[in-house]
């Protein structure tokens, strides 16, 4: 027997049989005739190659076939009524658009490259998971997200088939409270000696230019923080205990979300934002605006 050989009404007429135990109360339960019941109910019988029922007496019983056969046909109507359910729920809701957003990705990116899709064409429900890198590429392979904004691109391997999008690079500064503004950002960056920083992970691709560019100018600061969440090294920074690098194009925003003014630009020391999804002939539409437009949602 093929699967699309088994009826779901078949199953209907059999589940129905089963509860009553008869066929003429089963008719009657399901406003039919007796013979359209029985009919059906050899039908799938014969489909299955076991029968169902026994007799006994002026009833039926299931046999073991027929108790294993009542078991899954009782899920299937459960799936057929969270069907009915989700597809109910879905003609008044937005379509879904899950994002895996690594946690080097500042928040103030992740907003400016997604806010769009809750607007109009689009009009999507917004789904955002923070997430290690590898765990959000192995969730986008298995379909679980539909995209992933990170600060790297995706390895190349035989058994992931992903498509990175370079977004952008973006030029970073260096941050802090107006105070430490003040105490070492004259004639930027001469006074950054012993001044204290915080930066991010080891593990972050930004790391390794941001250490690179003192070495280059001949500064020593004092390391006082490392973070592998974006978010929380500004956060940090907000209470004045560490200068911080931030995108440059973004000092209003970092103004006003963490009280923390520019001391100057890392010349030469960019942030590079990848948008990653699965291989696809016809990628989801909000994938395609914002590989189209994120790079001037970036440095807008």
């Amino acid at each position: 027997m093929k699967p699309d050989d088994l009826n779901y009404r078949h199953l209907l007429y059999f589940w129905a049989v089963a509860k009553e135990g008869s066929i003429t109360r089963a008719a009657e339960r399901l406003g039919l005739s007796v013979q359209t019941i029985s009919t059906q109910l050899g039908l799938l019988e014969r489909q299955l190659g076991q029968a169902l029922f026994a007799p006994q007496g002026r009833s039926l019983v299931l046999t073991e076939a027929g108790r294993t056969a009542l078991i899954h046909a009782e899920q299937i109507f459960q799936i057929g009524g969270k069907l009915r359910e989700a597809l109910a729920e879905n003609a008044h809701t937005r379509p879904r658009f899950s994002v895996g957003i690594t946690d080097a990705v500042p928040k103030l990116i992740a907003f400016r490259l997604l806010e769009s899709l809750l607007q109009p064409p689009l009009k999507l429900r917004l789904e955002c998971i923070e997430g290690e890198f590898e765990h959000l590429l192995g969730e986008l392979a298995l379909n679980r997200l539909d995209l992933v904004v990170a600060d790297r691109s995706a390895p190349q391997r035989a058994n992931l088939r992903l498509d990175s999008h370079l977004l952008g690079n973006v030029g970073i500064s260096l941050f802090g409270s107006i105070d430490l503004r003040d105490r070492y950002g004259q004639e930027f960056p001469r006074h950054l000696d012993g001044a204290p920083l915080l930066l991010p992970a080891r593990t972050d691709p930004l790391r390794g230019a941001i250490d690179a560019w003192f070495e280059a100018n001949d500064l020593r600061p004092e390391i006082v923080g490392e973070f592998s969440d974006s978010a929380l090294l500004k956060t940090f920074g907000r209470a004045g205990l560490g200068l911080f690098p931030a995108p440059a194009a973004m000092h209003n925003d970092i103004l006003a979300q963490f009280e923390a003014h520019p001391l100057g630009a890392l010349q030469g020391v960019c942030e590079s934002w990848y948008a990653i999804s699965t291989h696809k002939r016809l990628p989801h539409p909000a994938v395609a605006v914002i590989r189209d437009a994120g790079g001037e949602r970036l440095v807008s």
